[in-house]
C-alpha cells in the first residue's frame, strides 16, 4: 500500500507493510522533523522580484508554508506596488513577521489562498493569522491576542477606532480608579485647547473674523479676539453651554470709531447695552460666562493702556 499524506501539513502517513528497511528514516523525515517545522520553525520569504509569491507545498518534505512563524523581507513598491503571498487552501496558522522595506506608505503586502480573499499584512506589525475552511484568512483582533489594524481591534470611538498618539512615548491611565500622573510638563490637546500642568493653565486666543455679524464657534476655546473694520453686531455663538466662561478682546482699528451691537443672547448690567472705546487702536474686553446656551451674562472692561 503506498504511502499518503495528511491534509493539512502534509505530513507523510506509511502504509502498511511499507519501506520495511526505512521504516524509521520515513517516519523521522516525513513525520517528526515537519510536526517540528510546524510547530516551532521560523522561515524567512523575500519579497520584490514577483508580483505573487506562491508557498508551494511538499508532501512529505520540507516546505515554507508548514512553518509556523514566516518572516516577510525584502522590498515593496519598487518593480510591484503590491505583493500578494499565496499560501495553501488549508486551515493553519501562522505568525507573521513583516519586515519587508516599503518604498510608500501606500504600498501592500497581502497574504491569502488560491480561491480566499485576503489580508493586509500591516507595515512593520508582528501579526497572527489564521485560514479558515472557505480559504479566507483572518487576523486577529481584542478577542484574541490583540493584534491586527485599528479598526480590527473595536476598541474606542475615534474615527480611527484608536486614539492617535506619539510614537515616541505612550502610557496608560486606569480609569477605574484614582490616578496620579507626574511629569514636569504635560499638555492635553484638542484642537485649540491646551490645559498645561506643572505650571499653568491656559487657553489660546482665537481670531475672530470682522465682518457685519462676527459670529463665535464656543465649541473652540473660551477667549476669542476681534478688531473692528466698521460698524459691526456681535451674533449669538454656537456652540455655547452653561458654565463656560471666558473674554472677547474688541479693538479699534486704526479709523476707530467703530461701533458694535449686539444679539439679545448678550445680557448686562442694569440691562444696559454698553458702548465702545473709541480711539484709534484702543482695546477693550468684554468679560462673559455663559448662564444657558440662549443667555450669556457679560461685562465690558474698557480702555486697555498705559
Amino acid at each position: 500500500m503506498a504511502s499518503t499524506f495528511t491534509t493539512r501539513i502534509r505530513l507523510t502517513q506509511q502504509g502498511d507493510g511499507d519501506n520495511p528497511n526505512s521504516w524509521g528514516t520515513v517516519l523521522n523525515n516525513g513525520v517528526v522533523s515537519l510536526v517540528d517545522e510546524a510547530v516551532a520553525a521560523y522561515t524567512t520569504v523575500i519579497l520584490g522580484a514577483n508580483a505573487t509569491v506562491t508557498l508551494s507545498a511538499v508532501d512529505g518534505g520540507t516546505d515554507v508554508p508548514r512553518s509556523a512563524f514566516l518572516e516577510t523581507n525584502g522590498t515593496v513598491g519598487g518593480a510591484h506596488t503590491t505583493i500578494t503571498m499565496v499560501i495553501p487552501n488549508v486551515t493553519k496558522g501562522y505568525v507573521i513577521n513583516n519586515q519587508t522595506t516599503y518604498t510608500t506608505a501606500t504600498n501592500v503586502i497581502k497574504i491569502k489562498t488560491a480561491p480566499g480573499s485576503g489580508y493586509v499584512i500591516p507595515q512593520a506589525g508582528i501579526v497572527q493569522v489564521i485560514v479558515d475552511t472557505d480559504g479566507s484568512v483572518w487576523s486577529t483582533n481584542t478577542a484574541g491576542s490583540g493584534n491586527g489594524t485599528a479598526a480590527s481591534r473595536d476598541v474606542g470611538v475615534c474615527a480611527t477606532n484608536i486614539a492617535d498618539v506619539s510614537l515616541g512615548d505612550l502610557r496608560y491611565v486606569r480609569t477605574s480608579a484614582t490616578s496620579t500622573i507626574i511629569a514636569s510638563d504635560l499638555h492635553i490637546k484638542q484642537g485649540q485647547l491646551i490645559v498645561g500642568t506643572s505650571s499653568r493653565a491656559y487657553n489660546p486666543i482665537t481670531t475672530l473674523t470682522d465682518a457685519a455679524s462676527i459670529t463665535s464657534d464656543f465649541a473652540k476655546g473660551n477667549n476669542f479676539l476681534v478688531t473692528l473694520g466698521g460698524n459691526r453686531t456681535l451674533a449669538a455663538p454656537s456652540n455655547a453651554v452653561a458654565g463656560q466662561s471666558g473674554s472677547i478682546y474688541i479693538i479699534q482699528d486704526g479709523t476707530g470709531s467703530r461701533t458694535l451691537a449686539y444679539n439679545t443672547v448678550w445680557q448686562f448690567v442694569s440691562a444696559t447695552v454698553p458702548t465702545l472705546s473709541t480711539g484709534a487702536g484702543d482695546v477693550d474686553m468684554l468679560v462673559y460666562m455663559t448662564r444657558s446656551a440662549a443667555t450669556i451674562d457679560a461685562v465690558l472692561l474698557k480702555n486697555f493702556d498705559r
